[in-house]
C-alpha cells in the first residue's frame, strides 16, 4: 500500500543505536514520502509538554500548583479549582470540545480556543467530584492561558525558550493557527470507499494538542524526562510535585500530562494522542527505553503499534519492525455509510430543551416508534435501554419524567462531559411538526 499515508517509528534504547522505520506518504497530493524529518501533529501526547512547562513555572515562583485557577482566569465560574487539578484532570470541568455538536456546530464549522474557553466559563459547578478523574482537554487549554498570563508570552515562545531550544528540538512547534506554515509537516487522511479524504479540521487546541514534532525531537524530550526522573530518584517523573492519581484506565495512574504504569516489573509513563486523523504514542520505561509511533493514516492506530512493539524492545532491530506491524498496516476496508431511508411522515413534537452550560437548544421528537434528538436540523435516532434511558452516538440521555408525553427535562452524559441538565422550553408554536 505504497500510495497511502503511513507512519514513522523510532525505538530508543540507552547505549544502542536507535531502530527506525518510516512507511507511506506524508502528502498524497504530491506523492511525498515520509522521512525522518517529517513532522506529525501529536494530539494529546502534547499534554506532557504543557504540564512540564507548568511545573517549571511553579519552580520559578510564577505560580503555585495549589493556587486557585480563578486567580489567573476570573471569568471561570467553577469554584475552588487549583492549577494542580487542571494538570491531573481532577478539576471536574467538562471537555468543551465535546459540547460543540450540542451547540449546533458541525465538523467543518470554524471555532477557536477562545470559543472553547467561553464554553468553559458557562459552567458553574464541577461535573465530577473533586477526587474524581475526568479527562478533559479543556484543563490544558486553561493551563495554556495561565502560562501565557504569567510569562506574558505566546505558548510557542515559552516552549522554545524553556524547552525546545535547549534540547535541540528544532522541528517542534505549537500550531496555534491553522494558517501557520510549518515545513516538513505531514497531512492526515482517512480511507473512503472511493479513495482518500483529507481529515483537516478547523481548529487546533493549544496546550492540549496542536504540537507538531518528529520522532527524533520527541525522543530528545523523553531522554530529558528520563534524566530528570533518574536524577530525582522518584518512582515516577515529577511525582514529588504532582502525585499520580487513579485514572480512567485501570491500573494506570495519571500525573503531569502522563499516564503511568506503577508496577515495578513494567514501570513506565506514556501517552497517546488522536487529532484530526493523526495518531501518536510515546512510551518511556524506567530503564530509559522509548517507543515512539506517529501515523497520518486515520485507520492506523499508533497506540496499537506501540503496544505491539514494547514486548520486543530488548532485541528489536529496524528490519524487524515491518513484520511485527504487518497486521496493523492492512486496516479493514472503510465503513460505507448506509443512508437512512427518507422519512415518510411527520415527527411528533415532544419539546425543545435548554442547558445553562451549553448555548442553543435541542429538540426531541417521536417518529416511527423512536425518540429522536435534533440539533441544527439533523437528528439522532435514539435507542431505548429502559423506559427512562436512551443511547445515542457517544452519549446517553435520561428522561426526568419518562411517563410524561412532554418530559420536563433530561440529562445528557457524554464520556468527557457528563451531567448536562436540559430543561423544557415552552415554544410559541409547538404543534408544527418537524420533518427530516
Amino acid at each position: 500500500m505504497t500510495a497511502a499515508p503511513g507512519l514513522s517509528v523510532l525505538i530508543h534504547r540507552p547505549g544502542r543505536p536507535p531502530a527506525r522505520w518510516t512507511h507511506g506518504l506524508a502528502h498524497l497530493e504530491t506523492a511525498t514520502r515520509i522521512t525522518r524529518r517529517t513532522a506529525f501533529t501529536i494530539g494529546s501526547t502534547t499534554k506532557q509538554i504543557t504540564a512540564h512547562l507548568t511545573l517549571l513555572a511553579a519552580r520559578d515562583n510564577l505560580l503555585s500548583l495549589t493556587q486557585q485557577v480563578r486567580d489567573f482566569l476570573p471569568a471561570l465560574r467553577v469554584p475552588d479549582v487549583t492549577v494542580a487539578e487542571l494538570v491531573t484532570h481532577h478539576s471536574g470541568i467538562r471537555d468543551t470540545e465535546s459540547l460543540l455538536p450540542l451547540a449546533g456546530l458541525r465538523d467543518l464549522d470554524h471555532y477557536t480556543a477562545d470559543d472553547l474557553i467561553t464554553l468553559a466559563t458557562r459552567q458553574g459547578t464541577r461535573a465530577a467530584a473533586p477526587d474524581t478523574f475526568l479527562y478533559s482537554s479543556t484543563n490544558y487549554l486553561l493551563l495554556t492561558r495561565i502560562l501565557q498570563h504569567v510569562h506574558q508570552a505566546p505558548l510557542d515562545d515559552i516552549a522554545h525558550t524553556r524547552l525546545f531550544g535547549p534540547l535541540g528540538m528544532g522541528h517542534t512547534r505549537f500550531r496555534n493557527d491553522l494558517r501557520d506554515v510549518i515545513p516538513h509537516t505531514a497531512s492526515a487522511y482517512t480511507p473512503t470507499a472511493t479513495g482518500w479524504r483529507s481529515t483537516a479540521q478547523p481548529a487546533p487546541l493549544p496546550g492540549a494538542g496542536s504540537l507538531t514534532t518528529t520522532p527524533e525531537d520527541l525522543s530528545r524530550w523523553l531522554t530529558h524526562l528520563h534524566h530528570l526522573w533518574q536524577h530525582t530518584g522518584t518512582k515516577l517523573p515529577h511525582c514529588a510535585s504532582t502525585p499520580y492519581r487513579a485514572s480512567d484506565h485501570h491500573p494506570y495512574l495519571y500525573g503531569p500530562g502522563l499516564y503511568a504504569d506503577p508496577r515495578p516489573a513494567t514501570r513506565q509513563v506514556f501517552h497517546s494522542g488522536h487529532e484530526h486523523g493523526f495518531s501518536t504514542a510515546a512510551h518511556l520505561t524506567a530503564a530509559g527505553k522509548q517507543v515512539i509511533c506517529m501515523s497520518n493514516h486515520a485507520a492506523i492506530d499508533a497506540a496499537a503499534l506501540a503496544r505491539t512493539l514494547i514486548p520486543y524492545l530488548t532485541s528489536l532491530e529496524s528490519g524487524q519492525i515491518p513484520g511485527l506491524l504487518a497486521e496493523h498496516l492492512a486496516p479493514p476496508p472503510p465503513h460505507v455509510a448506509v443512508p437512512c431511508p427518507p422519512q415518510d411522515g411527520h415527527h411528533t413534537d415532544v419539546g425543545s430543551y435548554r442547558c445553562a452550560d451549553v448555548p442553543g437548544t435541542l429538540r426531541l421528537t417521536h417518529a416511527h416508534g423512536h425518540l429522536h434528538l435534533w440539533r441544527r436540523g439533523t437528528a439522532d435516532r435514539l435507542t431505548a435501554t429502559n423506559d427512562q434511558a436512551y443511547s445515542g452516538p457517544g452519549y446517553t440521555l435520561t428522561l426526568h419524567t419518562p411517563a410524561d408525553p412532554r418530559p420536563s427535562g433530561f440529562t445528557l452524559d457524554l464520556a468527557r462531559a457528563p451531567g448536562l441538565l436540559y430543561t423544557h422550553v415552552d415554544q410559541a408554536d409547538t404543534t408544527r411538526p418537524e420533518t427530516s
